[in-house]
């Protein structure tokens, strides 16, 4: 080989690292979106995640991939779908609910966790504290003092004589046993009688409306889980067949029929969920991220129902709406 051709291979394999690195794009961040759920259930949530990332500067495709998992309310998929996304080598996972984080931790999942919701996150155990985390979980949480109060007190403005109030919910579901505590306390402050009906599948939800109609309550509400919101348009169908006036949690339920809904607002919770991983992908750890508590609220009337229900919204509370359905 002459000294030319020497020189010349030499620098071809020094400089091969440097063209190759320079040919590799920086890899573009993976994140999982994990539901007990269908996504279909709660599009409007997941399309206030994806326009937090937008806010946030991010391209969906090309400088974030978002990686969904759906478990179809068939909650013991949840680990395996959490696996898959570990397998994936997601940066970090969103839990679109408390039963999602449970199935997450039981798992020992080590990808840090954002919480997109959760009704109790220490007292479920997910973190230590919400000023400190502690652990590879944080995020949002849905809790809000006085919530359940303010609930039976709209039931009340709207049916005065209401004094037995079916609750709806899945003990499942981590969060429940606590909005059932702090529900009695509201409930003995406004005199009213509290009828717990459990649901864990579709048949269990039209059984616990039987048992409404046979112990003649006066109205229904219904609490956050992955049973409840899976069946959704069921529920609604049977409180409006059974005549039944029903207060939900979220403004989504209002829009798909139901009467009245007031609670946190959960597309502003998961809107909130994306700068959780922005900061996390940018470095921090979930441990040094604090938990943050809700801090808009929304009532939502649906006057066509109230008029198939034969109830008249007193004005004070029409006014009071953030939203009002015609």
């Amino acid at each position: 080989m002459n000294r030319r051709a020497f020189v010349a291979g030499l620098g071809a394999v020094l400089a091969a690292p440097f063209a190759d690195g320079a040919q590799q794009p920086n890899r573009v961040p993976r994140v999982g979106l994990l539901g007990g759920g269908s996504a279909s259930a709660i599009t409007g949530r997941i399309d206030a995640f994806r326009q937090g990332l937008r806010d946030l500067g991010y391209v969906e495709g090309k400088t974030i991939v978002i990686e969904q998992m759906w478990a179809e309310g068939k909650l013991d998929r949840l680990p395996a779908l959490a696996a898959e996304l570990v397998r994936l080598k997601v940066d970090a996972i969103v839990s679109a609910g408390p039963t999602v984080t449970r199935a997450c931790k039981e798992a020992n999942i080590t990808t840090p966790i954002v919480m997109a919701f959760d009704d109790d996150p220490v007292g479920s155990g997910f973190v230590a504290s919400l000023a400190r985390p502690g652990g590879n979980i944080t995020g949002l949480s849905s809790l809000s003092p006085g919530l359940s109060a303010k609930q039976l007190e709209l039931l009340k403005e709207i049916i005065p004589r209401a004094s037995r109030v079916a609750v709806l919910g899945s003990l499942i579901h981590p969060g429940t046993a606590r909005s059932l505590k702090e529900m009695e306390l509201a409930a003995q402050a406004h005199k009213v009688q509290l009828q717990y009906l459990n649901v864990v599948d579709p048949k269990t939800v039209v059984t616990a409306f039987g048992t409404a109609r046979t112990q003649r309550v006066d109205a229904v509400l219904v609490l956050t889980s992955v049973v409840t919101t899976t069946q959704r348009e069921k529920i609604i169908d049977l409180a409006i067949k059974n005549r039944l006036p029903a207060l939900y949690f979220t403004a989504e339920w209002v829009e798909a029929g139901g009467l009245l809904a007031y609670g946190t607002s959960f597309t502003d919770l998961f809107r909130r969920a994306a700068s959780y991983v922005d900061k996390i992908l940018k470095g921090a750890k979930p441990a040094d991220l604090p938990v943050e508590q809700p801090t808009k609220f929304e009532l939502v009337i649906n006057l066509k129902t109230a008029k198939a229900l034969g109830l008249t919204i007193p004005q004070s509370l029409l006014l009071r709406a953030d939203q009002v359905i015609e």
